[in-house]
């Protein structure tokens, strides 16, 4: 099949890789503008940038595609160049440019989207993440027919997938990414005979953008909310807190059941096994951190060099 492909991150270039693997003709790529990054905030181009050009594969990056919004004649650029690829189909998996309704008419087979949750489950920014810090047991993925609202089209495809107890959102994404090349490979395989299953109107809910502040642990809340968010914000932003005026990452945590009388945020015990530290509800036991400038490290490392832990308390 003829397409167009619309998607910015690495979780859109492995789909963009099976599509092109599985024989599909890409006539042209939409990703984000290039962006600073780095320490040297140089401007970078996206996985998908970089894999079309390294195959060849046309790009076209528009900083919009609203015609009528801030950068009207790059939106009608774009418009024109999607016209003359002639494509049959367009496949968006996390483009983060909203596609208006000319954009979603520009093909016969309309818009499909790739989208790493069990819809209507999580519509919005950052499914993954919100999966693990809510404790779901399960995630998956969702191709859908694109619609103008925000992930409400109906679903070609749908494959869920169990949740481990230590799943972060690195190993989830790098799960649903295969999970959603595959399935995008088979939905395309069926058109335009597959039929399309309306969203149900209960369990619907949204997946907010995460936000760096969110990633500070607060301490009165109880341990299992923040060995989730630990495993949520891995590997971005990062959950933190503070010791002794340094910021430290938690990068992986046990949520034990006992109770304790110390205040939220006191160091209840330092050991090879871990820091434990007193929470609203119960004991957090960190496993893996990391001081600034430094690596990720067990805490019996930093045990070694650094043994002023008990009776300190972490955070403001």
């Amino acid at each position: 099949m003829r397409l167009v492909f619309a998607g910015t991150p690495v979780f859109a270039q492995t789909a963009l890789a099976a599509l092109q693997a599985a024989g599909h003709d890409i006539a042209l790529v939409l990703t984000q503008p290039d962006r600073p990054a780095g320490r040297g905030m140089q401007l970078q181009a996206s996985a998908v940038k970089q894999y079309a050009l390294q195959h060849g594969i046309a790009v076209c990056q528009p900083s919009s595609l609203r015609l009528d919004g801030k950068y009207p004649v790059e939106a009608a650029a774009a418009q024109a160049t999607i016209a003359l690829t002639q494509a049959e189909a367009m496949v968006v998996v996390a483009y983060g440019l909203i596609l208006p309704m000319w954009a979603l008419q520009s093909v016969p087979l309309g818009c499909l989207n790739i989208h790493a949750s069990l819809l209507p489950r999580w519509r919005g920014a950052a499914p993954i993440q919100r999966a693990i810090e809510a404790g779901d047991n399960e995630s998956g993925v969702c191709i859908m027919q694109m619609e103008e609202g925000l992930d409400t089209g109906p679903v070609l495809w749908r494959q869920a997938l169990p949740l481990s107890a230590d799943e972060t959102s690195a190993s989830l994404h790098d799960k649903l990414a295969t999970l959603g090349a595959q399935g995008i490979v088979q939905t395309l395989k069926q058109l335009p005979a597959l039929s399309a299953v309306t969203q149900p109107q209960e369990g619907v809910n949204y997946a907010a953008k995460i936000e760096k502040q969110e990633a500070l642990l607060d301490w009165s809340l109880p341990a299992t909310v923040l060995s989730r968010r630990i495993r949520a914000f891995d590997p971005f932003p990062g959950a933190h807190t503070l010791w002794q005026g340094q910021a430290l990452k938690a990068w992986s945590a046990l949520a034990l059941p006992q109770s304790t009388h110390h205040a939220p945020g006191t160091v209840v015990q330092a050991s090879e096994q871990g820091l434990d530290v007193a929470c609203g509800e119960g004991v957090l036991r960190l496993l893996q951190l990391q001081k600034p400038g430094g690596k990720r490290l067990a805490f019996a490392e930093l045990l070694r060099s650094q043994t002023d832990w008990q009776g300190t308390v972490l955070g403001h």
